[in-house]
C-alpha cells in the first residue's frame, strides 16, 4: 500500500511538473493560504525563530515578514519539481549565475573547489549550475537518501536533470578523494546551514543573536584536501527569477586556525539573510539544540 502511494505521488509530481509557472503560482497563492491561516504549518516555530533573531524589530514588522516567508515556502514548494519538465533555455533565463569566471579560473589552474551555500531563495535550482560550466568538470550536489525508495529516485532524478550528480553525504569524502587523487575537476556544494545531529555538537557560535551549532564538514574536508572555498549567494530578482554570486572565502584553507573558515560562511549567510530574511528556511528547527555547558 505504501509503495502504491510512493508511486502515485511520484505520477502526480510528474504531471503537475508539466503546468506553466504562472499557472502553478495561482496554486501557490491558494496553498499560501491554507498553509499559513488553516494548517498554520509550523507557525510557532517560526515565530519563536524569528523573534529571537531579530530582538530589535517589532510585532509588526516581525509578522510582515512571517507572511512574506510563508508565500515564498510556497512558491519554493511549486518551483522545486519545476525543472523536471522545464527545458535548459528557460532555467538559463531564470537562473542566472553571475561572475562565473571566479570559478573558472580556479578550474583552469587545475584547482576543484568546494561551493557552501544555505537554505537561502530557491536552492534546489543551483543544481542547473553544470549549464554554466565550461571542461570536464563535474558538480557534486550532497544529499541525505529519503527512506522512500521511489521519491529517493524522483529527487534524484530532478537534482540531474541539467548535468548535475546528486552524491550521498556519506560517500562524499570517499568520491572526493577518488577525484583528488585522479586529477578530476569537480565543484562540491555543501549546505552549510543544517543542525548537526545529537551527536555532532562540537561547534558552536552565535549566529542570529542565539548560540548556535554549526556543522564543520566544509571546513574539514576543504582543508583536507586543500581546496579553495567559495560561498554561492542566490538573490531573488522577482518571483520566478533568481541570481546567483559567487564570493571567494578562502584559497588554501589550510593557512586558516581551526574553525575559522567556517565562522566565515557563516556570517556571510547572516549577513545575507539580515538584508532579506524572508527568503531563509524559517519554518527548520535550527536552534533545538542547546550547548552543555557542563561537558
Amino acid at each position: 500500500m505504501k509503495l502504491m502511494l510512493s508511486y502515485i505521488l511520484y505520477g502526480l509530481i510528474w504531471l503537475v511538473s508539466f503546468l506553466p509557472l504562472w499557472l502553478l503560482y495561482l496554486l501557490s497563492d491558494v496553498l499560501y493560504y491554507i498553509i499559513y491561516y488553516v494548517v498554520r504549518y509550523r507557525r510557532e516555530v517560526v515565530w519563536v525563530n524569528l523573534r529571537n533573531s531579530f530582538p530589535e524589530k517589532n510585532e509588526a514588522e516581525l509578522r510582515r515578514i512571517e507572511r512574506r516567508f510563508y508565500r515564498n515556502l510556497c512558491d519554493f514548494f511549486v518551483e522545486m519539481y519545476k525543472p523536471w519538465h522545464m527545458s535548459e533555455r528557460a532555467i538559463r533565463r531564470r537562473c542566472v549565475f553571475k561572475h562565473v569566471e571566479i570559478l573558472q579560473r580556479y578550474f583552469d589552474a587545475g584547482k576543484s573547489v568546494i561551493g557552501v551555500l544555505g537554505h537561502y531563495g530557491n536552492w534546489e535550482w543551483m543544481a542547473s549550475f553544470s549549464l554554466w560550466m565550461k571542461g570536464d568538470v563535474d558538480f557534486y550536489t550532497l544529499y541525505k537518501p529519503l527512506h522512500d525508495k521511489v521519491m529517493n529516485r524522483l529527487m534524484i532524478r530532478v537534482r540531474s536533470r541539467f548535468g548535475a550528480k546528486p552524491v550521498p553525504k556519506k560517500e562524499v569524502f570517499r568520491r572526493l578523494a577518488r577525484d583528488c587523487q585522479q586529477g578530476h575537476l569537480f565543484l562540491a556544494g555543501f549546505i552549510g546551514d543544517q543542525t548537526p545531529d545529537s551527536g555532532n555538537l562540537n561547534f558552536w557560535m552565535e549566529f542570529l543573536h542565539q548560540d548556535t551549532p554549526v556543522l564543520e564538514g566544509t571546513e574539514r574536508i576543504a582543508t583536507k584536501f586543500n581546496l579553495p572555498v567559495i560561498s554561492l549567494r542566490m538573490r531573488r530578482v522577482k518571483r520566478g527569477y533568481y541570481e546567483v554570486d559567487f564570493v571567494n572565502l578562502c584559497e588554501e584553507p589550510v593557512n586558516l586556525q581551526p574553525g575559522e573558515l567556517t565562522r566565515m560562511h557563516m556570517r556571510l549567510l547572516e549577513q545575507q539573510i539580515q538584508e532579506a530574511p524572508e527568503y531563509w528556511l524559517w519554518s527548520h528547527r535550527r536552534w533545538k539544540h542547546k550547548r552543555n555547558v557542563n561537558r
